[in-house]
């Protein structure tokens, strides 16, 4: 690229990541402009957005660049709270931040960056992208194992990744932090959210009581034996261990949850493996090259099985597995049966499973 040409516009969430993308592309001198994207936050609930912004700003005044808000409530609304509540109301388990980038940072922050005159867009997600001869946009695993973010990554497509920029996916977290405090970023120490994007840390059980209705519900064993009552089975998740009665001082976990006859089903410890799952099937799968990849069946035509490798959850070390097309739509499956080599604990529907072909992330799906 011709640097003094091409207008980059930067995602920043008033964080040490986006602020060293900034920082990163202006030194390699492109034409940056930082932009803070406004989502919709719930009343009645702490959301520090307006202190992000002010972040965010003062990032940009200290590089010398433009600094713009992007609008996207009434999308956000639409596209991931609705979705996340709709979700909750099923008895799923939903993934916000996928849908975020999906529909958000790659969708809406997009379309408007491009009308406004970008050439690109940046982000500080942790991950790299590869565009190859083919010109087909690859994303591949971030340098920094701990942080690697391409899980949240899987629902983009070729349209939208042949316009983004990546600069932080070659870097470690302690470097980025490092390259804030050397060009006195304030930004450098700032604690890392961990909550939902763009709204951050709140209590989500306290949000959907707003939208969904208590419906008490028996908690029982993996033998029956009622152990104690829920206040709804859309309220917690697979794999959760805290934040339900009974027990008696013995760890237990949900295993399972009968949407139906509203039960809970928990175990302890010992015997929570005979709830484990070997095959997996996820649905509105998409294909980051924009195709399956070959061999996708159990067996190719030399009679081989191809391996590849996917996680259920953010940070799960990756898992061996094959891929079996359920449902072919032209050159693409869009249901798959994915089937581990080791049975996986808490698979939750609703979560995204992200398959990979060893440091690239080929697409995902949601598990049905």
């Amino acid at each position: 690229m011709n640097r003094n040409t091409k207008k980059i516009f930067v995602a920043m969430s008033g964080g040490v990541d986006s602020s060293v993308t900034a920082l990163l592309l202006k030194q390699q001198g492109y034409d940056i402009v930082g932009c803070f994207i406004k989502g919709w936050y719930p009343k009645g609930f702490y959301c520090n957005w307006k202190e992000d912004r002010r972040d965010a700003m003062r990032v940009c005044a200290k590089l010398g660049i433009p600094f713009i808000t992007i609008n996207a409530e009434k999308e956000y609304k639409k596209y991931v709270v609705d979705y996340m509540i709709r979700e909750f109301k099923t008895g799923r388990t939903p993934n916000p931040d996928v849908m975020c980038n999906k529909n958000i940072k790659f969708g809406i922050f997009l379309k408007k960056a491009l009308k406004m005159g970008a050439d690109y867009i940046a982000t500080g997600h942790y991950v790299k992208i590869s565009n190859l001869k083919s010109q087909i946009s690859n994303l591949f695993q971030a340098r920094d194992k701990n942080k690697d973010q391409s899980y949240f990554l899987w629902a983009l497509n070729q349209d939208q990744l042949k316009y983004c920029i990546f600069p932080i996916g070659e870097l470690l977290k302690p470097q980025v932090k490092e390259i804030a405090r050397e060009n006195n970023l304030h930004t450098a120490e700032k604690r890392e959210s961990m909550g939902i994007c763009f709204i951050g840390e709140f209590d989500i059980k306290e949000f959907l009581k707003k939208y969904i209705k208590f419906k008490k519900g028996k908690i029982i064993d993996q033998n029956g034996k009622i152990i104690d009552e829920h206040d709804g089975v859309m309220f917690y998740t697979i794999g959760q261990r805290h934040g339900f009665g009974g027990g008696g001082g013995v760890p237990y976990y949900i295993v399972e949850k009968d949407i139906k006859k509203n039960l809970l089903i928990i175990s302890n410890k010992a015997d929570e493996e005979k709830f484990y799952k070997k095959e997996v099937e996820i649905e509105q799968v998409n294909w980051i090259s924009g195709n399956s990849p070959a061999c996708l069946d159990t067996r190719c035509p030399s009679g081989h099985r191809v391996s590849f490798k996917a996680r259920i959850r953010y940070r799960q070390p990756l898992q061996s597995c094959h891929l079996e097309a359920l449902l072919l739509s032209g050159s693409k499956a869009s249901k798959l049966k994915v089937v581990f080599t080791k049975p996986q604990r808490a698979v939750t529907p609703g979560q995204s499973l992200v398959i990979y072909d060893g440091q690239k992330m080929l697409g995902g799906g949601i598990i049905k």
